[in-house]
């Protein structure tokens, strides 16, 4: 038997007893160029730490040579497991089924087109070490194009800054590391992992920002574009909401109450001023813009409601009863 032939048996062996202490999860779609120098850039960078460990790559309906590379890393090493979804349901939904089949006490995340350097984790696991709860990639110095991406990026992260009331000036990257007990009650739909320290945040969570490197793709054309504003705008209502009336959602439709109330008042008197003091007939002269005005508020604030209603009903159903957002065809994992 040839000594590497033994090297991998006696690392199944060790692997199948430990649970490990970190767990590494990467969301990927048709990264097959990148892939395997990914794993080794990975398993170089935590095998310096003192932690026992495993690799979650999590296939989000690639279509290229990504499934078959995988199961080649799953029979060469151990602690690799392989996620396999049924389809390609979106960054959002390939980390939630990255953290819900982790073991680790530490969690790190990271994106799989080596955008993220692996050599960084140990930084992230430093910091968890230091007693925070979440420790955030900071790209202080972005290669993206500026006017599409890094721009609205930097007014995204603002936006976001504000309403979530979480300081933290990179809310899209991927490189994070977690406690695994505060992703407990962490629920993940739509595109709201780009929201995650405003998520955690409401628990009151120790959340820090490390800079790290922003390499780029490698290879391939991002996933990405700024077709992807509109989502985040509608996401961030979401969170803002959440935010700040998840408990209290009557204060929030008491204020447009109030608003439209104020609004109708206004247009109230002055209507009686033109028709009371000006002698005006107000059917004839102000009829159709009063009757656009007043149809055009009540159905905004009808839509508006419905829409957060329904947000609200959504978070009810799939918590309630145990729903994931994602369908897994099969796990690879050496038990």
């Amino acid at each position: 038997m040839s000594d590497s032939k033994l090297e991998r048996l006696s690392i199944r062996s060790r692997a199948e007893h430990v649970v490990p202490q970190l767990s590494v999860v990467i969301p990927l779609h048709n990264e097959a160029l990148t892939l395997e120098q990914l794993y080794e850039r990975v398993r170089a960078s935590v095998e310096t730490l003192a932690y026992t460990w495993e690799l979650v790559l999590v296939n989000d309906g690639s279509t290229d040579a990504t499934p078959r590379i995988l199961e080649s890393l799953f029979e060469k090493d151990p602690r690799v497991t392989v996620v396999h979804l049924r389809k390609n349901y979106g960054q959002t939904a390939a980390l939630m089924a990255g953290f819900d089949h982790a073991r680790g006490e530490v969690i790190v995340s990271l994106d799989g087109d080596l955008q993220h350097a692996p050599e960084e984790i140990p930084e992230f696991v430093k910091k968890i070490e230091e007693g925070y709860d979440m420790v955030s990639g900071w790209r202080t110095a972005r290669t993206d194009a500026f006017w599409t991406r890094t721009f609205p990026s930097r007014i995204a992260n603002w936006l976001i800054g504000k309403v979530s009331g979480v300081n933290v000036h990179d809310f899209g990257t991927t490189f994070k590391a977690y406690r695994r007990e505060i992703l407990e009650d962490l629920h993940l739909y739509g595109d709201l992992h780009r929201f995650v320290p405003a998520l955690i945040g409401l628990n009151g969570a120790r959340i820090i920002e490390i800079p790290i490197t922003d390499l780029g793709r490698n290879n391939g054309k991002s996933h990405y574009g700024l077709g992807r504003t509109f989502r985040v705008a509608f996401d961030l209502l979401t969170v803002g909401f959440l935010h700040r009336y998840l408990t209290r959602p009557l204060h929030f439709f008491g204020k447009i109450f109030m608003g439209c109330w104020g609004i109708s008042f206004l247009i109230g008197l002055f209507l009686s001023y033109r028709k009371f003091i000006s002698g005006v007939a107000i059917l004839q002269v102000h009829g159709l813009l009063a009757m656009f005005a007043s149809v055009l508020v009540v159905v905004g604030v009808e839509f508006l409601a419905l829409g957060l209603v329904s947000e609200m009903l959504m978070r009810i159903y799939f918590e309630s009863q145990d729903k994931k957002i994602y369908s897994v065809r099969r796990v690879l994992r050496s038990e």
